[in-house]
């Protein structure tokens, strides 16, 4: 529902300019990491994820008011810009390391292709929520619309938790009663001192460099191709759509075949492999059909494969690390390499480079993950075999 509207945000404020946006958001994601770090360590799972999402429901409250009070409107677009990028990431990392404590490594192998289908049929329902009530409802009212579905997701935690006792989940009382102690930068010292730990987030940071050059070359091309911000909306829902529709159709019928037959590295390796290819395109051709294509294509190798493959990294590690390292990873590195694909892209601008220069340019970044995804593939199942000891 909103994702199309912090797009043209951010096209509106100058191309040239979201690098700020990009850095804005790392810093909030830096002041944000230590504050769940506590509350992880002192709250026990059933009641800081409810207490996450209602953070977020509040804020989207103030963001509502804000709006229908016409109050500094240019800078509360800004500001919606920066906390949309942080909430996408915070809600959704939140989510996946709750289904990676929930389940065991095969399980995970198994099902979270069709779990993430869930939010590939959110991302189609929204924008058919948006058509539908924008006009009737007003657009700064699919706020409360938002919200509303935010605590439907807590009844289902709730609902979950009660499952998983119920089965019972090992040690349920433990869980129930107690945090997972620890500092609040205890996630980022289990990084650094795992190589496994390290090697995702350098997986996960070169790709979201490659990301943001696309990113960039997109908001380039479409702010070239028209000045109406209707017309750019429609293209970046348009791109949404697509999105949606291919990632629902290969995570209900061949990603779940793909990792059972491949492995967990081959499914990695499907996503750099896609930016590999795209960024040639796009330097043979920069244009609006490429860059859309490309967009969709990577989005959807993401959200359909590399994604679930990625979640189920996790599975291999303890509990702690669940929940505070992979919030490193996930949050952290991703709008750390953001800001810093940003500011470099912004760079070679300045030099004078073209399009084409920084496509070519960003395909060695897409090697690097190759050879990241076979060896983190390898580790995996190293890990599977003896689940037991903890990466």
């Amino acid at each position: 529902m909103l994702r199309p509207l912090r797009d043209e945000m951010g096209v509106a404020g100058g191309v040239r300019n979201l690098q700020w946006l990009f850095t804005a958001t790392f810093l909030a994601m830096l002041a944000a990491v230590p504050l769940y770090g506590a509350l992880v360590a002192r709250l026990p799972r059933r009641r800081f994820i409810p207490i996450v999402y209602h953070f977020f429901v509040a804020n989207i409250a103030i963001f509502w008011l804000l709006l229908m009070l016409d109050v500094e409107r240019v800078l509360v677009s800004r500001v919606f810009f920066v906390w949309i990028s942080v909430f996408v990431l915070f809600a959704v990392s939140v989510f996946w390391s709750f289904m990676a404590d929930l389940y065991s490594p095969e399980q995970g192998k198994r099902l979270f292709a069709f779990i993430a289908a869930g939010g590939t049929a959110g991302s189609l329902a929204g924008p058919a929520i948006t058509i539908g009530l924008a006009e009737l409802l007003g657009h700064t009212n699919l706020l409360i619309v938002a919200a509303l579905f935010l605590e439907l997701a807590v009844l289902c935690v709730r609902r979950l938790e009660s499952a998983s006792s119920s089965r019972g989940e090992q040690n349920p009382r433990k869980i129930e009663s107690a945090g997972l102690g620890g500092g609040a930068l205890a996630g980022i010292a289990m990084v650094l001192r795992s190589p496994y730990l390290l090697g995702i987030l350098l997986w996960v940071s070169l790709l979201s460099v490659a990301a943001t050059f696309l990113y960039f070359q997109q908001a380039s091309i479409v702010a070239a191709a028209s000045d109406d911000p209707a017309v750019r909306t429609r293209i970046f829902a348009s791109v949404d759509l697509a999105v949606g529709l291919l990632t629902l159709l290969v995570q209900f019928f061949a990603t779940g075949r793909f990792i059972a037959r491949f492995g967990i590295g081959a499914a990695l390796a499907l996503l750099p492999a896609v930016f590999a290819a795209g960024f040639a395109a796009l330097a043979a051709a920069p244009g609006l059909i490429v860059v859309v294509a490309f967009q969709a294509l990577q989005r959807t190798a993401n959200f359909a494969v590399s994604n679930p493959a990625r979640e189920a990294l996790f599975t291999v590690v303890g509990r702690e690390e669940k929940y505070k390292a992979k919030n490193v990873v996930d949050i952290v590195a991703v709008r750390g390499a953001d800001a810093v694909g940003g500011w470099l892209f912004a760079a070679l601008r300045g030099l004078g480079l073209e399009l084409k220069a920084i496509s070519l340019a960003a395909i060695p970044i897409a090697a690097a993950c190759l050879l990241l995804a076979a060896a983190l593939g390898r580790a995996h199942r190293r890990y599977s075999r003896g689940h037991a000891g903890q990466p």
